[in-house]
């Protein structure tokens, strides 16, 4: 009967959800100190560990420049995990988790750290009398994934006989085709593919999973999803902030590289690919690659009617008065990078042709959101339009990612009343309330995943070497003089000819440039952020 009441009583909203189990492992952290293991990485652990999803035999190792003791480091772990953590931790699950945190101190070229990681990698597994797999993160500026890689494997530590090693990279995986390449090559001399892991943390979102879920798991999507009924695709990834201290980081990336070139053409493939044969991991990969080939690199001719770059000025913002980007701290005078670009891209294949795929992404834009919309084609007549059904819109697939992660389908639908007029109306699906829980960080189904060896949400080289084959074009056109937006190189008085015309503005807090709309198709227009 006590069985029988359990089973009365277990709530339905909760089926299926499980956790996968992970082989004992110790996981090492390059760049321990660092804001992203504060922020991300070390809240992802707690959560990971109040779940029960780390192994039973988990150990951290820290690794970064600064000189401290083990305790010292421990002690700001818990400071990192009480402030960052999405819920309140619990004192004795976090005193188990870093109960054994080491701490090694040097710099990532110095042998003698690597000969004292050996040691404490050889000692948990002394003590735990079986071999463990090791992860190591690579979590530091990005010109030390190759030294770290290099250091790794001329120390002996890039395989063990009796456990899985793997290393986990975080991006910028270079900031050119060539780099990416060069990069690639130096990784690859060390590790194995498959023990390579290069993050993406928007592949860790629940909805971008989810977009295989509504896709290939429900008949009433997957029919449609193809030119002849789809119209146009938009990606935003808005921010409404500016780019508070990361001058350093920003100026020299900017929104092409640091947004557009990885998270949004991942998101792009994930509503763009073929059914795969099988969900594995490297099924998935196939079908992304074949994504990316498949859209045309643009020539010099074609960047200025495809792409568009915008700089922020000052502006409203998150009610208050903010500076423009060239007065925000760190930024050099005069600088030329792009806090807004704006694609538009096409999938040259059977599915996808003629369908645009518009991206954008900008900072200090009118609030935070990231969405993926799906516009399809209008219905082909309106009997009714002449009773005042102006509002009749096309349906619309709308995938939220952030703020509030879920899915909104927008379907015409009939006003109260005696006459047959439409407006739009929306059907959503929000995951915290679906599920009855909060959708976990990104970074712990991705550490989860790395230490499990499952690369399905992780890039390929041939994938990160095929997104720059798209963006290295726009970045390079850009740098150079044939674009009538790079200002000259040598400045002096101005040049009454119609040479270089002043990089596009935007003011803070608004939709961004008016030069955006000039990528739209005649009758397309951006969603409104």
């Amino acid at each position: 009967m006590a069985a029988a009441a359990s089973t009365d009583t277990e709530n339905p909203l909760t089926a299926g959800l499980e956790r996968l189990p992970v082989a004992p492992t110790t996981l090492v952290i390059f760049g321990a100190t660092g804001d992203l293991a504060k922020r991300k990485l070390l809240p992802a652990l707690y959560n990971l560990a109040h779940e029960g999803a780390l192994p039973e035999r988990f150990h951290l190792i820290g690794v970064s420049r600064k000189g401290k003791e083990h305790e010292d480091f421990r002690a700001e772990c818990e400071e990192a995990i009480r402030r960052f953590s999405r819920r309140k931790p619990d004192d004795s699950v976090l005193a188990s988790l870093l109960e054994t945190v080491k701490y090694i101190a040097g710099t990532f070229d110095d042998d003698a750290v690597y000969a004292a990681l050996g040691q404490e990698l050889d000692g948990f597994e002394k003590e735990a009398g079986e071999p463990l797999n090791r992860a190591f993160y690579l979590s530091t500026a990005p010109q030390f994934f190759p030294v770290i890689v290099d250091a790794l494997g001329g120390n002996q530590l890039d395989h063990h006989e009796d456990a899985q090693v793997r290393v986990i990279i975080e991006k910028p995986f270079g900031t050119t085709l060539e780099e990416a390449r060069e990069l690639n090559r130096r990784v690859l001399a060390t590790f194995d593919e498959t023990q390579v892991f290069r993050i993406d943390h928007y592949l860790g979102k629940e909805t971008v999973q989810n977009m295989m879920a509504f896709r290939f798991a429900n008949g009433m999507f997957e029919p449609l999803w193809n030119r002849n009924y789809i119209d146009s695709v938009q990606i935003t990834a808005a921010e409404e902030i500016g780019i508070g201290s990361r001058a350093d980081y920003y100026d020299a990336a900017g929104a092409l590289r640091d947004l557009i070139q990885n998270h949004m053409l991942q998101l792009l493939c994930h509503v763009a690919m073929e059914p795969p044969v099988s969900f594995t991991a490297e099924g998935v990969r196939n079908e992304k690659v074949k994504v990316l080939q498949a859209i045309p690199q643009l020539s010099a001719a074609d960047i200025p009617g495809m792409a568009v770059r915008a700089q922020y000025g000052p502006g409203h913002a998150g009610g208050e008065d903010v500076p423009g980007y060239l007065e925000e701290e760190g930024v050099p005078e005069g600088s030329i990078t792009e806090t807004y670009a704006a694609l538009r891209l096409e999938v040259d294949n059977w599915r996808w042709a003629g369908v645009p795929f518009y991206l954008r992404t900008g900072k200090r834009l009118a609030r935070k959101v990231t969405e993926i919309a799906v516009t399809l084609k209008p219905v082909p007549h309106l009997a009714f339009s002449q009773h005042g059904s102006l509002g009749v819109q096309p349906n619309q697939l709308v995938l939220t990612l952030q703020p509030n992660e879920g899915v909104s389908l927008r379907l015409g639908a009939k006003i109260p009343g005696t006459r047959m007029i439409i407006r739009p109306v929306n059907m959503e699906f929000l995951y915290g309330t679906a599920f009855l829980s909060q959708s976990p960080e990104a970074y712990e189904r991705l550490i989860t995943d790395a230490m499990r060896g499952d690369a399905t949400l992780f890039t390929r080289n041939d994938e990160v070497e095929a997104q720059w084959r798209i963006c290295d074009p726009i970045v390079k056109y850009w740098a150079s003089d044939l674009d009538p937006t790079h200002p000259p190189a040598h400045p002096g008085p101005p040049d009454p000819g119609p040479t270089h015309p002043v990089l596009p503005k935007y003011e803070a807090g608004s939709q961004g440039p008016r030069e955006a709309e000039g990528l739209l198709r005649e009758g397309d227009r951006w969603r409104a952020i």
